[in-house]
């Protein structure tokens, strides 16, 4: 059989735990109202703009005129294909990577796909 026995303790006043006292914050000075708070939304979006526009706003341009590449028009006929007209423009520069003039003619008839149309009019480079 087990027994429990119960003491009392008595804490001397320097030990009992008080409540930690908080300091009363100091309210902020400032306070916007919606209207103040859209104000300066708008402010620094429009500060952002400015600075973008005058970061922005360098020129690219080089003092020398730059050359076109030589090209020559090709007017796609059916059944033809961008690879097949690519293989020719290959062929005739004497470059032996179709790959490389397939990427060429789509770059210079800014072409999204290679799906090309019969009767649609290409640039091919001829050096």
């Amino acid at each position: 059989m087990s027994t429990m026995t119960i003491h009392e303790v008595r804490l001397s006043p320097a030990r009992v735990a008080r409540p930690a006292v908080r300091r009363a914050e100091r309210p902020s000075t400032v306070r916007l109202t919606r209207r103040g708070r859209v104000t300066v939304l708008l402010l620094g979006l429009a500060l952002a703009l400015a600075g973008g526009i005058f970061l922005g706003a360098g020129s690219a341009a080089t003092e020398r005129p730059g050359a076109p590449d030589p090209t020559r028009g090709v007017q796609v006929g059916t059944g033809d294909t961008l690879w097949g007209i690519a293989a020719d423009a290959a062929a005739a520069t004497g470059e032996g990577d179709v790959r490389a003039m397939v990427d060429r003619i789509e770059r210079l008839n800014a072409l999204e796909s290679g799906m090309v149309l019969a009767g649609q009019r290409l640039r091919v480079p001829t050096d």
